[in-house]
């Protein structure tokens, strides 16, 4: 096959040549001159100047050339010029950089039997060229059928609440299985994201009144709790009021504050033992004798 398309090629070149006028011209002096030597020399140089130029491949910095001659893995080349030979050798380019694969949406039946609809982003490089080629007939198409298959199979694996709020380590499990899994291929995957998320209406409605329960709960035992830690406060200082006489105390405060004002009448009721004081109070006495205790209160 490879000879055939040589020898085309070949026939091709002079017949072209001999239309454009540069080999009959050529043959006519020659056959004068009883030679015909000079055209063939023509259409030769030029022949293996084409040939020349068609076995000169150039890959750029990012590109790998996988080269098979006559069926054969024979290498890989790049980047940079090189030669390869015409009709012998077949260069397939492999793109090294870092690709990217929209994994489409993919719906799932999570572990608590909630269908979710999902879709990721995975990206990978070649990392081994020969292999790309030579062990899987399309890679990107392999990588691409590999990463819907495996995000079913872990959204499948998780709870709903793990789905919604473990993404990370859904991400890097997703990533483990396709990295071990395409080693074999030569393709490196660095990277899976999981973008968006679906689920039923009716359960968003339903997710929506737990969170509205939780922050109504949260709400109460918040008050709960400062209720409880105002009660304590008082009992506090109900205990170190009583303990000290500190009742009395304000009690008489309250009633020498009243007596300053003449048009005001109040009756509070109180144990026989403060009459002594109030009236003192009254009277104008600044010495107040506390109940149960020798200390006096000076005014």
């Amino acid at each position: 096959m490879k000879l055939s398309k040589l020898f085309t090629m070949m026939t091709l070149s002079y017949v072209m040549l001999s239309i454009s006028g540069f080999i009959n011209p050529v043959l006519a002096q020659d056959g004068q001159s009883g030679s015909g030597g000079g055209g063939f020399i023509v259409f030769l140089a030029i022949f293996l100047a084409i040939l020349a130029f068609i076995s000169l491949k150039l890959v750029k910095e990012y590109e790998r050339a996988v080269i098979f001659r006559l069926g054969r893995l024979l290498g890989v080349k790049g980047p940079g010029l090189f030669f390869v030979i015409p009709f012998f050798d077949q260069v397939v380019v492999v793109d090294q950089r870092t690709l990217v694969i929209d994994v489409p949406r993919q719906e799932a039946i999570t572990m608590d039997n909630i269908p979710a609809i999902v879709n990721a982003a995975v990206f990978y490089a070649v990392e081994d060229p020969g292999k790309a080629v030579v062990r899987v007939e399309n890679y990107k198409y392999a990588v691409s059928q590999l990463a819907q298959t495996t995000l079913r199979s872990v959204i499948g694996g998780v709870d709903l609440d793990d789905l919604l709020s473990q993404r990370d380590k859904l991400n890097a499990k997703i990533l483990e299985i396709l990295d071990e899994a395409s080693d074999e291929w030569g393709i490196d995957v660095s990277k899976v994201e999981i973008k968006d998320l679906e689920i039923p209406d009716n359960m968003k409605r339903a997710m929506a009144k737990q969170a509205e329960s939780e922050r109504e709960r949260r709400a109460r035992v918040i008050l709960a709790e400062g209720e409880l830690q105002a009660s304590q406060k008082l009992a506090e200082a109900a205990n170190v009021m009583a303990s000290s006489g500190g009742v009395t105390l304000r009690l008489l405060q309250t009633i020498q504050e009243i007596s300053t004002e003449n048009s005001s009448t109040v009756i509070l009721p109180f144990p026989a033992d403060l009459t002594g004081a109030v009236q003192s109070i009254l009277s104008g006495n600044p010495t107040l004798s506390l109940p149960g205790s020798d200390k006096k209160a000076t005014k």
